[in-house]
Order: C-alpha cells, then structure tokens, then sequence
C-alpha cells in the first residue's frame, strides 16, 4: 500500500500526476490524472503506458523515449515529449519524472507530472502548431523549455517556416500569456518611423503627430514583443533598439520623460545573423542580446513526414475543403522539397483544389515541377534510366537553361549539374529552342 504521505503529495499537485512503482503500476493518483484519460485507473493494476498510449509494453519498446527508464539508470529527474491518448484525442504531453527516495536514499518509485502543450497538434488544429515528425517535436521541446523563462529567444529558419506562429506559441505557454503580444515588422521602417512606431511620440513631436501616442513596446508591457525580420533594422537604427534592451527604458518621441520596459523579447529572421556579425552589418553587441536562447525551425523538407497532415490541414481550411487528396497525390506532395516551406504547399494545395473538376484531387492537379519529380520516384527498378530520359528530354525542350531544367525537376542548379555528370550528359551539346 502506498505510504500517505506520497498520496498527499499527489493530490497536492494542481497539474497530472501518478506515483509509479518500477515495474510501471500505478499506486497513486490523483483527480486531474483521472479526468484526462479515458481509461479507467486501478491502483496497483494499471501500468502508466497502458492508460496513456494504450500499449501493452513500456514505451522504449514502443520506440519512444521513456523518462522512467532514464530515471531508473541516471536516478536524476528526467523528461520525455509524447502523444498521450486523453479524452480530447490525441494530445501533445511534457513528462516530467522524478524518482522518489526513502530515508535511506533508496528510490521506491516515480512521480510522473504531466503538462499539456496546447499550442501544438499531431492532427488538424486551429491556431497550433502541427507535426508530429522528429524534428517538429525537436522544435515542440525548445518551446517549451523556453517558455517557462524570460530569456530573449532568436526564431531562426527560412522563410514559410513558421517563426510568427512559433512566437506566438512561446507567448500562449510563457507566464505572460494573459498579457498582449505585440508584433513589430522591422522590414522597410525607417528612422523616424521606427522610433515613432516602436517608442511612441507625444502632440506635435513632428509634422502630423496631432495627438500623443503609445509605442508598441508601451502596448506590450508585461506581455511579449516580437521583433520579426530584425535582421533588416538597419545599422543605425540598432544602436537605439539596443539601449532599450541595456537599459530597460526608453522615451517617446518628444519627450524628455523616461519610460519603463517590461516585456519578453523574442526575435526572428531568415538571414543569418551570425555572417551579418562577420560582416558588419549587425551589431555584435545586439546579437548576444537578442540571442540568449537561439532556436531553429525546421524546414519543411526536413518535416517530409508531415507534409501529408499538414497538405489535408490546409485543404480542410480552405474554401475546397470539401475536396480530399488522394493516396497518389499526397504521396506526390511529399517527394517536393518546398523552398518556400508551408508557405508554399498552401499555394500549392489552393492551386491543386481550384484545377480539380470533382471532390477528389489527384497526381495530374499538381504543380508540374512535382509530377516530373513523382514519375522519376515512381520507378525504383529503372531509376537511374528513367532519370536521364526525363533530364534528356528536358534539355530538348529548354536546351541550355540549366536554371529552368532545375526548377523543372524542382532541384538545385549544382544537384542538376552533379546528375548531368552522373549520366554523362553536357548541357553544352543542346542549345536554346528558337
């Protein structure tokens, strides 16, 4: 029988939680545990993985990473991301473990605490995040860990990759997430405007400024502030952006009145900012400010295993959504290798849905840059003949235009190159049509 004094500390925990002996069973648990599953709890009986993956053995034979196994070889706390099966479905799920020790520091057992991400999804969500591929739930893990701080947060990746709904996430998991999150696009603002825009300026500072006005980092205060595209705030206007973040204040335009900061910062940009350090053309000074915690969003050819969920996400939100793609197709759509990432299969599941004459949308509706792709793929046993017949007969049609060879078989122009070496085929002995 479970010690009381484990029983009360359970049930003192506001989020779920269970006491787990080695062998996985269940001894202690309490309300908040047993409403977010629908299986039914035995004391004694239930095994932690059989409630909440409905498996039959432990999850690192599952293929999944198991914190009570790491605890009972580390004997330190550990943590774990899963899809756990509530009753709200399948559920993104932080799992804290912790061992938990006699008086003569032997571990009898584990106490699992489980906190829900609601910002993200393993199936079609309003607002979320969604993947489950390893690297989306690689990105899932950083969130979430810098959520919980105050640490300015650099959003890194291409463009189409995320980075505003990412921001947003770590705001609605943070501390600060009843408070406003405020966005500032830094692309195209000049001096006068940025200082106006981000500091706020008082009754006649300037032609035009007939009323006094707050700044947008006045409106974030005690919320979050999101600088997207801070790799474009030129030179000169980095050194003021820089003294808010040193100092904490700041003043309006035409003001002598100093002002207090209080927001979380979080940063984004497509451009590398460490080369434009390098290169003088960001401030060092800024960049380990605004860079505490750097995290990188995947790109989506990295996510392939999520192109399929999110594809019949965008098409079910969209004015098609009556439409469904087919098995071909998805399959198809999985093979590109997106340089404009989500961005882009919107497009494309928008064009593909609009050029479908019926609910179903099939292989021939999609871009031609993935059929070419897709019918090379779709010949393992004469791949590499199949590939220089489809190369050769594009080098007819276009003769010397390597760029739109490449972009025909949505390929770099050096991965064209390098197959052009492959089956010993010259560019140079076809030329231009007329």
């Amino acid at each position: 029988m479970v010690h009381q004094t484990i029983q009360a500390i359970i049930e003192s925990v506001e989020k779920p939680a269970i006491f787990i002996t080695h062998d996985y069973a269940i001894e202690a648990v309490n309300q908040a545990y047993r409403d977010t599953y629908t299986t039914q709890v035995i004391l004694g009986e239930s095994k932690c993985y059989g409630v909440s993956h409905n498996f039959t053995k432990p999850c690192d034979q599952k293929g999944e990473a198991c914190p009570l196994s790491s605890c009972k070889k580390t004997g330190k706390n550990s943590s774990a991301l899963h899809i756990h099966k509530t009753g709200s479905g399948d559920t993104y799920c932080n799992i804290l473990m912790k061992p938990v020790k006699d008086n003569n520091g032997i571990t009898i057992g584990f106490l699992e605490i489980l906190e829900k991400i609601d910002f993200a999804s393993s199936v079609s969500s309003d607002q979320k995040l969604i993947g489950k591929s390893k690297p989306f739930q690689e990105l899932l893990k950083m969130i979430t860990r810098s959520a919980k701080s105050n640490i300015s947060i650099l959003l890194q990746g291409e463009t189409g990759t995320g980075k505003e709904l990412a921001a947003l996430s770590i705001h609605q998991a943070s501390k600060r997430a009843n408070k406003p999150f405020i966005e500032v696009e830094c692309t195209g603002l000049n001096e006068s405007l940025f200082e106006s825009e981000l500091f706020g300026h008082e009754k006649g500072a300037f032609t035009g400024a007939s009323t006094s006005k707050n700044g947008l980092v006045c409106m974030a205060n005690g919320g979050t502030l999101f600088l997207d595209e801070i790799g474009d705030v030129p030179l000169n206007l980095q050194v003021k952006l820089l003294r808010l973040l040193e100092t904490g204040h700041y003043r309006r335009v035409g003001s002598v009145e100093k002002q207090m900061a209080n927001f979380r910062l979080i940063c984004a940009s497509h451009k590398n900012l460490e080369n434009m350090v390098k290169k003088g053309e960001f401030r060092e000074d800024l960049y380990y400010r605004i860079a505490a915690f750097p995290i990188n969003l995947p790109t989506l050819r990295q996510r392939k295993s999520d192109v399929s969920l999110l594809a019949e996400h965008l098409l079910s939100k969209s004015e098609f959504s009556s439409k469904k793609f087919t098995t071909e197709a998805l399959t198809a759509l999985s093979h590109y290798h997106y340089p404009g990432n989500v961005r882009e299969l919107k497009n494309i599941v928008q064009r593909s849905a609009l050029l479908s004459d019926d609910d179903l949308i099939n292989v021939e509706h999609l871009p031609q840059s993935i059929i070419g792709l897709n019918k090379i793929d779709n010949h393992p046993s004469n791949l590499i003949s199949n590939e220089k017949e489809h190369i050769t007969k594009l080098l007819n049609q276009y003769g010397n235009q390597p760029k739109t060879i490449a972009d025909n078989l949505a390929i770099s122009v050096r991965t064209l190159y390098r197959k052009l070496q492959k089956h010993q085929l010259s560019i140079k002995d076809f030329t231009s049509p007329e």
